[in-house]
């Protein structure tokens, strides 16, 4: 995206990948909840794990180590000018499905198509920007972008799957499904028990297997997904090693939990892994769209009723950070940074779009005295309540026109974030507030959460160190509007739209740096969300029959560079070359 590649032309493999890993052995791996689909590209229905990083494959492939580089996959040449107004893709031709059938032109200008027309929201917007697709050669084919100035289509059109035209219609695209999907990737769909598991099976004939953004992965013989419906039974299944890996997201699992025979014995180890990219925005996020949330004093009383000291104390034993940013642990970050001449150029169109702390760098979200009563809080927000139309009658707080009273609903998908919530709901009935949670099953949550039928919902947006054409369908206006996008807040903001611009024109690594903190002083200005907490590293916890590369990427740990070692497990599998 900015700057030159790390790899040379003629590179072997990527660092962080053990070119020499074995082949082999099941790897076992869990999520909670269920799914009735294997079509990862559409709205309808929950996707099944996996589907869309094993069996479907990409022009190009993501280096982890790298803020924003792609390599050949199936594309072997990829050509651009310098404006970038278009790009070209030469294919190679070993590339082929793992039916046997080459993978042509035809498909991806198909695949072009069929996402732009009939696929999720985010495709349908970025690919609807290619106005020309054109065949250039047999194995050759052009898009040529329209006038946005977008910089990063080149890279989104390398990232486009590509799907077999011999095998699909526009019509049955749109059909969710339970047959086993027809791919390039390594690995195909073997087992399916819907809503329980699905195992995938490698492909021994996988025709990217030398390929050097292939060389030391995709080692297991089988991944097996188990579905659980609570993450107790998760955790207990993983215990018991039903579940060879578990990426650990509790501070009170990982201060109290990892006590049990097998990691006493020596057959799990925890580890916490090193990661540098962002760590996004997890958040209990406000839908502006409900008038309750429609004033931003509101919305700024709640956050100030989020007591962070108290709640991490008390539930996490002080492990997590208090997010500060939609960009936390990065550069990209405009916490704790006054604004640069860049920022204050792109932003002095919209002289109200930043609050003055937030642009010289001097805001945080305030903690609290730590003793569970947050005083300093509920002041500050009882005086943002009655500036906004309410008052306390009867120890309720009430519109002060019409006599209704201050209520709402979280959604909510865990017992872990039914117990975070419950903790948030004490603190705002203290104020006279009165919030109901609703734990909902995984189907309905996300069905819920792709419509926008909800008051406030916990949600995390994860980042990298190069977000681009993502964050519209995450905050743009347009996004907004559109079912199954990201925007949950319903955020509408010229700002944020002109911010996200600048980022996606930006020619270089500072300019676009500039552009990106100048977008999170925005976001961060309009009290979309009442921000939670992240950690610090990647907690992981694994069955020594799974191991590692010693190098851990920008990225963090990618477990598709992992391998089964029979001499820590001989019980399962045998080690092929």
């Amino acid at each position: 995206m900015h700057g030159e590649p790390l790899e040379h032309a003629d590179f072997s493999n990527f660092s962080y990948a053990n070119p020499d890993a074995p082949k082999g052995g099941q790897a076992r791996f869990a999520q909670q909840g269920s799914y009735d689909n294997l079509n990862p590209f559409i709205v309808k229905g929950v996707s099944g794990d996996g589907v869309r990083e094993y069996v479907y494959e990409t022009l190009m492939a993501r280096a982890y180590d790298e803020p924003f580089t792609l390599y050949g996959l199936i594309a072997e040449s990829i050509e651009t000018p310098p404006d970038r107004s278009w790009v070209e893709f030469t294919l190679n031709p070993a590339a082929k499905f793992s039916d046997g059938t080459p993978i042509t032109v035809e498909d991806v200008i198909f695949s072009h198509a069929v996402l732009r027309d009939h696929g999720r929201p985010n495709h349908r917007s970025y690919y609807k920007k290619v106005v020309k697709v054109e065949k250039t050669g047999e194995r050759s084919v052009r898009f040529t972008f329209d006038d946005s100035g977008d910089r990063e289509m080149p890279l989104i059109m390398g990232l486009m799957p590509i799907l077999p035209s011999h095998a699909l219609t526009p019509e049955s695209f749109e059909q969710t499904t339970l047959d086993p999907p027809l791919g390039s990737g390594p690995y195909v769909v073997d087992a399916v028990d819907p809503g329980k598991s699905l195992t995938f099976k490698r492909n021994p004939n996988y025709w990217g297997r030398d390929l050097p953004v292939n060389r030391g992965r995709y080692n297991f013989d089988e991944i097996r997904v188990d579905y659980f419906r609570d993450a107790s039974s998760m955790f207990e299944a993983f215990k018991s090693g039903l579940v060879d890996l578990r990426e650990e997201l509790s501070p009170n699992l990982w201060a109290q939990g990892y006590d049990f025979p097998a990691l006493r014995q020596g057959k799990v180890v925890t580890e916490a892994l090193p990661i540098e990219t962002p760590a996004g925005m997890s958040a209990l996020v406000f839908n502006t769209r409900r008038p309750i949330f429609a004033d931003p004093r509101v919305r700024q009383a709640l956050i100030r009723l989020f007591d962070y000291t108290w709640i991490d104390r008390t539930l996490y034993h002080d492990l997590f950070a208090y997010t500060q940013s939609y960009f936390a642990r990065s550069e990209l970050s405009s916490h704790g940074r006054p604004a640069d001449a860049t920022e204050r150029a792109l932003l002095a169109p919209f002289p109200d779009a930043v609050k003055p702390e937030i642009m010289d760098g001097t805001f945080s979200f305030a903690a609290s005295e730590g003793a569970g009563q947050n005083r300093e809080g509920r002041i500050a927000a009882l005086k943002l309540l009655n500036e906004a139309g309410y008052v306390l009658r009867n120890g309720t707080l009430v519109n002060a026109e019409t006599g209704e009273p201050f209520t709402f609903e979280i959604l909510a998908r865990t017992r872990s974030q039914e117990r975070l919530l419950l903790t948030y709901a004490d603190a705002l009935k203290r104020v006279g507030i009165d919030v109901s949670i609703r734990q909902v099953d995984s189907a309905q949550y996300e069905r819920r959460k792709q419509t926008f039928e909800f008051d406030m919902i916990p949600n995390y947006w994860g980042a990298s160190l190069s977000p681009g054409n993502e964050q519209s369908f995450r905050w743009g206006s347009q996004a907004a509007k559109t079912e199954g996008s990201f925007n949950l807040a319903g955020v509408e903001n010229e700002a944020v739209d002109a911010m996200i611009a600048a980022m996606l024109e930006a020619k270089t690594r500072e300019d676009f740096v500039s552009a990106v903190r100048a977008l999170d002083r925005v976001l961060l200005s309009g009290d979309y969300v009442v921000p939670l907490f992240y950690l610090p590293d990647q907690w992981v916890a694994r069955w020594t029959r799974l191991q590692r590369p010693n190098e851990t990427p920008l990225y963090g740990y990618q477990v598709d560079t992992w391998w089964y070692d029979q001499d820590q497990d001989g019980r399962r599998g045998t080690r092929k070359p």
